[in-house]
């Protein structure tokens, strides 16, 4: 198999037209919200729309699959293939692999995040691979004169089952192009699977661990000079001046000038120094001197924030998302009351990649590669900043490094595409860690504000929830700060709506400057430790078993299934009286994941982890050990965002800058994870992000189990419980 990482419009051509002829399928979008079509490439000339070249066969029988997602360690770059290769009937390793540009045009959305590469279009895919299968049978059916009911694909070929004589995909590829697009192809049976559901090993590990893997800082360009940027640390600070004069006598440097880029609704000011390498460059940023402007906004403190945040939750009622019933009537006549508040941080991504671009602008086009989760949005931004023509702007994909939402923002590929712009020549640009870690984007630190009421039966009768934090859509331009956080629920099980009588969920937004954004699960990983941990108190306080309580409020089978797994692989029922566990179970991007997690303690009196069972339900899945890893690093990550790390503000400043003080979960932390998969026919949902917010309330709910404690502020030390 061969792996192209490297793609440019001329490179795909050389790729996939070398040996002449070739059949190539795509997907045509009519209108916004409508059904992606299948079609060949005459038919979409003749609609005038450029076609989307996800399968590729050459004359010769090569096979090459466009993958049009970002690979950032979740398994895209394999999955997608994987569902084309399985109905095209194909071997995955002898298959190319092509990373596909931005081009909306041809893919749809490209946007990696919120899970969605498989859920989103998976059935579009199997129906891709399973038209261009048929097409070709149809092809040998007619070199062949007989009926193609009579004929099968098996790896690679097509097989006349009477005679057993085959031709292979090349032989057939210019027959086939000439017909019609099947307008409806049967797609396999779960049971008939080869390659899906299998534990297929992932193509692109050797690449990563031999270091052949094209990262964003390994391309490289004739001519391409380095940049670094001394940025204002406030977040909507300015350049007041500069003084360059030392900086410019250090070694290498080519130009030093001030550059200006969007972060969402306010822009972020500094000073940029190109140089002949990256060290050089970095070492002349040391010696500029850059005065400051942070006048006309406020320089908040941690404190400030919390403080504020509490206020508003005690003072108001919020912006109104989803009300059911009188709650306030239901809760003040309930037999028992529970109120609880609980706290989480803001945190940095602090992706294992720091943030880098490569441009080359040109007068009239531009050209950017780099660890990018969102194509299209590169390339609607730069046509904004840069005057150029969306079609005109080509923006390639190599490997990340991580992304976790993070890389779904543009203002680093703003900054390379500015400077590129300034010097009239190839640059990259690369933040350290310490930029990474400062200057977010961050998670937005979260306050909730939780009441619930009980029957004397033990049933809830009412459930309140305020939260109070930064909502991420307030910041972007000309949005209206009244509009409600429409992830107030998110985490929440659905079927709980169902069975709770008397519900309501409310949001108070934070104004700050301190930008905030996606992170991995979003609001998820904060909401999904209030309301799980509050479950679990209204469980305690209703005297149930935390799990029965679950399973009386959820009505649905999918979710007594799922309870029975995590039940029976975790041996909940047979649980000694010195362990503690706890449960939770959240449902985010269509996934429902539950885990139980168990501690107990050390000859010294601390809490450890003993062991963490997860189980997902992700409905229709590709790769079973993808799904399995996916969960393990979401809960290693989790892990960190509970016990670990937190960024905190002092003076309108980030205070954390590395990873001395941002710290991260050591291999010796981590516990021993079991991840099972729930079977099933639903529809396909999330895996990279879904496993993560269960944890963390898991965690804390087993260790109120074993000794009694309470936890509702994260991060909180393991040591110190």
């Amino acid at each position: 198999m061969t792996i192209q990482n490297k793609v440019s419009r001329r490179n795909f051509i050389k790729v996939t037209g070398i040996t002449g002829a070739a059949l190539t399928l795509g997907l045509y979008t009519p209108a916004k919200g409508e059904e992606l079509k299948l079609l060949k490439t005459d038919a979409a000339k003749g609609l005038g729309v450029e076609l989307n070249a996800w399968i590729s066969i050459d004359t010769a029988g090569k096979v090459t699959i466009m993958n049009h997602r970002a690979e950032m360690g979740q398994g895209a770059f394999q999955t997608v293939p994987q569902m084309i290769a399985e109905e095209l009937e194909v071997d995955l390793d002898k298959v190319d692999i092509v990373f596909g540009i931005g081009n909306e045009k041809k893919y749809g959305s490209q946007i990696t995040g919120g899970s969605s590469t498989v859920r989103s279009a998976y059935k579009h895919l199997l129906r891709m691979g399973a038209s261009a299968r048929e097409m070709l049978i149809q092809a040998a059916a007619k070199k062949w004169d007989v009926e193609s009911s009579a004929c099968y694909a098996e790896n690679g070929h097509v097989i006349h089952k009477p005679t057993n004589k085959k031709f292979h995909y090349g032989e057939l590829v210019e027959e086939a192009s000439r017909l019609e697009m099947p307008k409806d192809v049967a797609l396999k049976k779960i049971e008939d699977y080869k390659i899906l559901r299998k534990p297929v090993p992932r193509q692109d590990t050797p690449m990563k661990t031999n270091g052949s893997a094209v990262f964003g800082m390994d391309k490289k360009l004739p001519g391409m000079l380095y940049a670094v940027i001394e940025r204002n640390p406030r977040f909507a600070g300015k350049v007041k001046s500069f003084d360059d004069t030392e900086a410019k006598k250090m070694p290498g440097v080519k130009h030093v000038f001030k550059v200006t880029v969007d972060v969402f609704a306010t822009k972020r000011e500094g000073v940029a120094v190109v140089a002949d390498s990256f060290w050089n460059a970095q070492q002349a940023r040391k010696a500029l001197k850059v005065e400051w402007d942070d006048t006309g906004f406020e320089h908040y403190s941690t404190e400030q924030l919390y403080a504020k945040m509490n206020e508003d939750l005690k003072a108001k009622e919020g912006i109104s998302y989803r009300t059911k019933g009188n709650v306030a009537s239901a809760i003040s006549k309930a037999s028992k009351k529970v109120e609880a508040v609980y706290e989480t941080p803001y945190e940095s991504h602090s992706c294992m990649e720091p943030l880098n671009c490569t441009a080359d602008v040109k007068e009239d086009s531009a050209e950017i590669w780099g660890p990018i989760q969102a194509p299209g949005w590169i390339q609607d931004d730069l046509t904004k900043v840069l005057g150029i023509p969306k079609e005109k702007i080509i923006v390639n994909m190599t490997f990340l490094g991580g992304g976790f939402g993070r890389k779904a923002f543009f203002d680093y590929t703003q900054e390379a595409a500015l400077i590129s712009r300034e010097i009239k020549g190839p640059v990259q640009v690369i933040w350290t860690r310490e930029d990474d870690t400062l200057l977010g984007p961050f998670r937005p630190g979260m306050v909730y504000q939780c009441a619930g009421g009980l029957s004397d039966g033990g049933s809830i009768t009412g459930y309140k929830f305020k939260m109070a934090g930064q909502n991420m859509d307030h910041q972007w331009p000309g949005a209206s700060k009244d509009s409600y956080n429409g992830s107030t629920t998110e985490g929440f099980l659905e079927s709980y709506f169902n069975s709770i009588p008397h519900f309501s969920f409310s949001d108070l937004p934070l104004d700050s400057p301190i930008p905030v954004m996606w992170w991995r699960s979003v609001y998820s990983s904060t909401n999904g430790f209030a309301y799980e941990s509050f479950m679990d108190e209204l469980a305690v306080a209703a005297d149930k078993d935390p799990l029965e309580f679950r399973r009386q409020h959820l009505s649905e089978e999918r979710y007594h299934l799922l309870i029975d797994k995590v039940a029976e692989v975790s041996g909940w029922k047979s649980r000694k009286k010195n362990e503690g566990f706890g449960v939770a179970i959240t449902e985010c991007f269509s996934s429902i994941v539950g885990e139980i997690v168990k501690v107990s303690k050390k000859p010294d009196g601390k809490v450890k982890i003993d062991k963490v069972w997860a189980v997902m339900d992700c409905g229709w899945y590709v790769n079973p050990d993808i799904i399995r890893g996916q969960v393990e690093g979401s809960i290693i990550m989790a892990l960190g965002a509970a016990t670990k790390h937190a960024t905190h503000f002092k003076d309108g400043k980030a205070v954390e800058k590395n990873f001395d003080s941002y710290k991260m979960v050591r291999i010796t932390e981590t516990p021993e994870i079991e991840v099972h998969i729930m079977d099933n026919d639903e529809k396909a949902g999330g895996v990279g992000e879904p496993g993560l917010p269960p944890f963390t309330p898991a965690l804390t709910n087993a260790i109120f189990d074993l000794t009694g404690k309470r936890i509702r502020t994260l991060p909180f030390n393991l040591e110190e419980v």
